[in-house]
């Protein structure tokens, strides 16, 4: 316990000093002796405009023309004022505002009218640029308006003066200036991919800009090798960075092919091994699973990007780089997080779901973990921790430990404190069923105690056969308490069978029991996450007990006919 504690402390310090060494080193070049200077000449023109291929609703063009502006579930009316003079409802509704991602709506209804209202937007940002809140200069935000302002320029320079045309090229120039200045004090992970993206397709896009292009090609392709596993996840083990990756890297590659320059391997390799991974994480109704602060499934964002998938690569099952599992069999599918936490500085959205597993049969899915919670709120917290994820819980106790404190989080971020040290994870293939079997340490410090869990998938997808256990390694470990969640689809209605098991259905007809023979299951009031549909009312089937009276709980999932009632138990 006690070394825990200095492990945790050591952690800490270590990420405080990290981000204090970045800020320090960040302020340094922007100093008076080693500011960062333009590479070249300025640019004249913009030569290019990159594609933009997330999907638009030219219906929203008509409220912004009105003077509605509503992002993050906020509306804003101006009443004919600018809307970066109203206050602001909410942090997301301000970012979302100052990233000008909004603009591709306008384009969708390309005329006049929206030409000249884009125009009048972007002029009034430019205006108030000196004076910009800093959330507008975040490194995120700022790199989404760079991106917006070179994607969309056609809409905004047509019938643009001259005057205005190169007030527009000095604040393009100015976002990449700072966007460069700021890389040192941006965070690890995705957010520093989108500025190295966004600077070089600014780059790409802008005239005589060649030896830009080469400096931000070499800093991207750097980041990409980093972070961008051999299986094609990514290094934070969120599904959904993948997907806002290449929403954004395919226009890249695209651009770059348009000057006539040759993408680099870095990135084409990078695209080639995340697109198959795309389909790795997609349940067979095409949601993603819901792992590492994975939330709702943008399907419009999917569906775009998915369409420019050539090669269609067939995913791998063993994702072992990423620590992922997929089991399929028949109609059945099993997808199992078998991996340790993110390295630090990639962990700032971790979750504590090791060994947990989500279910689909069919068009429908059965168990699933909670979800991402999007916001700094009491909600996103909790989907962090184990409870919110359908596996083991010790003690009703998280097996990550994230820094709490508000005071903390400013120092040293969201990061994890400690969790496992040792995962394991072995898949086995035998007669045409798929066994995988892992465990974790998360508990060991703490409680003594070592998660280990199999999963059996039958060759016909008709039955799954799991087994959880634990293992003690301290004199009280037996008398802890323990429970296995499985977190049920909102969707699906569980109800408990004369034979003690749990019927579960699906809207289609799908139907499952949950069995066990170990501890008896019982039905619980669970929730589910959705930016779509808010919080939403599910349940959960839960097995209890303690160590001592029950090491080793074996429980099943089987296939039942429609109208069928189960009453069989696990053998």
């Amino acid at each position: 316990m006690a070394w825990e504690g200095v492990t945790a402390t050591t952690r800490l310090l270590g990420r405080a000093l990290a981000r204090s060494t970045r800020r320090l080193v960040a302020s340094v070049e922007d100093g008076p002796f080693l500011r960062w200077r333009w590479p070249g000449a300025l640019p004249e023109r913009l030569v290019i405009a990159p594609q933009d291929i997330r999907t638009s609703d030219p219906t929203r063009a008509a409220d912004i023309y009105a003077g509605l502006f509503a992002f993050g579930g906020k509306l804003v009316e101006t009443g004919g004022r600018s809307p970066f003079d109203m206050p602001s409802p909410s942090d997301d509704w301000a970012r979302q505002l100052h990233s000008f991602a909004w603009l591709r709506h306008l384009k969708a209804a390309d005329g006049a009218l929206t030409r000249s209202n884009a125009r009048a937007l972007v002029s009034d940002w430019i205006a108030q640029e000196a004076r910009a809140p800093a959330i507008a200069l975040e490194p995120e935000v700022t790199a989404r308006r760079l991106l917006a302002f070179v994607t969309q320029s056609p809409l905004i320079l047509e019938d643009a003066d001259r005057a205005f045309y190169r007030r527009f090229l000095k604040s393009v120039v100015r976002h990449i200036r700072l966007l460069r200045r700021g890389l040192k004090r941006t965070q690890e992970g995705y957010p520093t991919l989108i500025c190295l993206i966004a600077i070089a397709e600014a780059a790409i896009a802008l005239d005589g800009q060649t030896r830009l292009v080469r400096l931000a090609t070499q800093k991207l392709d750097a980041e990409l090798l980093a972070q961008i596993l051999p299986d094609g996840g990514h290094v934070s083990r969120n599904p959904q960075v993948i997907l806002d990756l290449l929403v954004d890297l395919l226009p890249l590659r695209q651009a770059y092919t348009a000057r006539g320059v040759a993408p680099s391997a870095a990135l084409l390799g990078a695209i080639d091994r995340m697109m198959p991974m795309l389909r790795f994480f997609r349940h067979r109704n095409g949601e993603f699973a819901r792992f590492n602060g994975m939330g709702t499934t943008p399907v419009d964002t999917l569906a775009a990007v998915l369409a420019h998938d050539d090669a269609r690569g067939r995913p791998v099952a063993n994702a072992s780089h990423s620590g992922y599992q997929r089991l399929d069999c028949g109609r059945t599918t099993l997808i199992v997080d078998m991996g340790a936490p993110p390295p630090r500085g990639f962990d700032g959205g971790a979750h504590a779901g090791c060994l947990a597993f989500e279910m689909s049969a069919g068009a429908s899915r059965f168990i699933v973990n909670c979800g991402g919670a999007e916001g700094p709120d009491l909600w996103s917290e909790a989907a962090r921790h184990t409870a919110a994820h359908s596996t083991l819980t010790v003690e009703d106790t998280s097996s990550l430990r994230f820094v709490a404190s508000p005071r903390l989080r400013r120092l040293a971020g969201t990061t994890v404190l400690a969790g496992p040290r040792e995962v394991t994870s072995e898949r086995l293939e035998r007669h045409n069923d798929i066994a995988v079997t892992g465990s974790h340490d998360g508990y060991l410090a703490r409680f003594g105690l070592v998660h280990r869990r199999s999963l059996t998938l039958s060759a016909d997808g008709e039955q799954i056969l799991g087994v959880d256990r634990l293992d003690g390694k301290a004199e009280t470990a037996g008398r802890r308490a323990f429970a296995i969640r499985f977190h049920l689809h909102p969707a699906i209605r569980a109800s408990r069978t004369e034979g003690g098991a749990i019927l579960m259905l699906a809207p289609d007809g799908e139907a499952w029991s949950f069995a066990s023979a170990d501890v008896e299951p019982e039905l619980a009031e669970s929730v589910y996450l959705s930016a779509v549909h808010g919080r939403r009312r599910s349940q959960q089937i839960v097995l209890a007990g303690r160590v001592a009276e029950a090491p080793e709980i074996t429980w099943s999932m089987q296939r039942e006919a429609a109208g069928r009632a189960p009453v069989r138990r696990a053998r």
